[in-house]
């Protein structure tokens, strides 16, 4: 069963948005930084190409107790050993499950609540929502927080929200019972990747020790 824990703070990595800086790069930083998990998301890369990365930052993850999730390719995820995968609702989803195995991670992207209960049904461990729309996702349209409560109240499984988060308003992603972030541009966009990430985590962890207390189920 999946700690929702480990779901706090995931880093996607991006090649095209930190030039000088690959996927492992931006992967080490994100382990260094505090990152609690760490989704690998490469569409410019064919499987061949992508399947010895995978297989190298399952590695990396595992050494450092780091959640390990490869974007889209599910076959990739399996013969990379990844702790998991996350597909959306363009991927095939009947029967993700049954090939994943029960040991590892199902995410799936979701818009609302029938959608959320859909996955749910196909076995989901955890929710995918938009919260803002961003040049990253400009297939997903969000709905702000609003849709993370949507989503949270629909199904009792953790929910993780992506698109346009940051610093300034993680909170209300959190608030709106989110058990955790995704984070793309404001990690892999900044001129020190490692430094964002350990803000990032500070902020969590604040709100954690603070009076409002524990927002994971």
């Amino acid at each position: 069963m999946l700690d929702p824990r480990l779901l706090r703070l995931m880093i996607v990595t991006s090649g095209m948005l930190a030039p000088g800086h690959g996927h492992c790069a931006l992967a080490d930083a994100a382990i260094d930084g505090g990152a609690t998990a760490v989704q690998l998301r490469a569409p410019e890369l064919s499987d061949p190409e992508l399947l010895p990365l995978a297989a190298e930052l399952a590695d990396r993850c595992a050494s450092h107790g780091v959640l390990f999730i490869v974007n889209d390719r599910l076959e990739v995820a399996i013969a990379s050993r990844a702790d998991g995968v996350h597909l959306g609702q363009s991927d095939d989803l009947v029967g993700a499950r049954e090939r994943l195995g029960s040991d590892r991670a199902l995410g799936i992207s979701v818009a609302g609540p029938s959608q959320a209960r859909a996955a749910r049904a196909m076995g989901a461990d955890y929710l995918g929502v938009t919260v803002w729309s961003t040049p990253t996702k400009p297939e997903a349209s969000g709905r702000g927080p609003a849709g993370i409560g949507d989503v949270h109240r629909a199904v009792p499984i953790p929910v993780v929200g992506i698109g346009g988060i940051n610093g300034e308003n993680l909170g209300e992603v959190f608030d709106a019972g989110a058990s955790g972030i995704a984070v793309i541009s404001a990690v892999a966009g900044a001129a020190d990747p490692e430094t964002a990430t350990r803000h990032l985590r500070a902020l969590i962890d604040r709100r954690e020790a603070g009076p409002r207390g524990a927002t994971n189920r």
